[in-house]
């Protein structure tokens, strides 16, 4: 109580705040390694937990009022550039998370993630999902199923990919298989070299969070024409991706 009386009630809260949010992003974090997303991703929930844990320390023992006024004022432009910034790239993301595509595509080109052994990973579950929806609606269009294999993977992604669609009546003869891949660039560039049609219109069927990046890099690559076709994903691992998709666009933009 004494120490409530110093810094008073607003200190406190803000302490309190603070450490609940650390034990939240913390629990998150644990949740996002427990469902075997793929990548090393997760850790960064337990970093943000750590810096919610000093902020609460320093409010709660005035080690932030110790700080010069002019850095300050330099952190809180900084924060309040990076949280527009933030903003600004979620926003464009969001854009792109209710794309439909047009029907009659001549080819949609399903990009790949994590397979197992038997099964895919449930993100590339709902993008294969989506690809037998939109083949059983528009039968003449062909499919390209990009992935190859990485380090944590029994085959490459592009063969779990066509066995699943083979399996849920998609005919072998409508699936071409890019086994090469392993990132959305080269997704996309190496299936381009697999469409043999000229002026082919084409479709680009990725996780909701995801088709705005797709997008960028299929212009390119030179497919300024292509449609987004936003599948759906895990509910619980959409704060997860949409972060990982921010840090995923800022380097995207510094590539370029």
């Amino acid at each position: 109580m004494d120490r409530m009386r110093e810094h008073g009630m607003g200190t406190y809260m803000a302490s309190g705040i603070c450490l609940i949010a650390a034990l939240a992003s913390a629990a998150y974090g644990v949740h996002v390694w427990a469902a075997h997303s793929g990548t090393g991703f997760w850790m960064i929930w337990l970093a943000i937990a750590c810096v919610f844990v000093a902020v609460g320390l320093s409010a709660w023992f005035g080690w932030w009022k110790a700080v010069p006024k002019a850095a300050r004022r330099a952190c809180a432009v900084v924060l309040c550039a990076a949280l527009i910034c933030f903003g600004t790239v979620e926003g464009f993301v969001i854009s792109g998370m209710g794309a439909a595509g047009e029907p009659g595509l001549d080819y949609v080109i399903v990009l790949g993630a994590q397979v197992h052994r038997t099964r895919p990973s449930l993100v590339l579950k709902y993008r294969l999902d989506k690809a037998i929806d939109y083949l059983e609606a528009n039968p003449k269009t062909v499919c390209i199923v990009s992935g190859g294999k990485g380090a944590n993977e029994p085959f490459p992604e592009a063969q779990g990919m066509a066995d699943y669609l083979e399996r849920h009546g998609i005919a072998k003869s409508r699936i071409i298989r890019e086994s090469r891949s392993e990132d959305t660039r080269q997704n996309i560039a190496n299936s381009r070299r697999l469409i043999t049609k000229h002026d082919a219109s084409i479709g680009i069927i990725t996780s909701d969070f995801h088709v705005f990046r797709a997008l960028q890099i299929a212009r390119d690559q030179g497919l300024a024409d292509a449609k987004g076709i936003a599948s759906g994903s895990p509910k619980d691992m959409l704060a997860n991706n949409m972060l990982r998709e921010f840090f995923a666009e800022i380097k995207y933009l510094i590539k370029r």
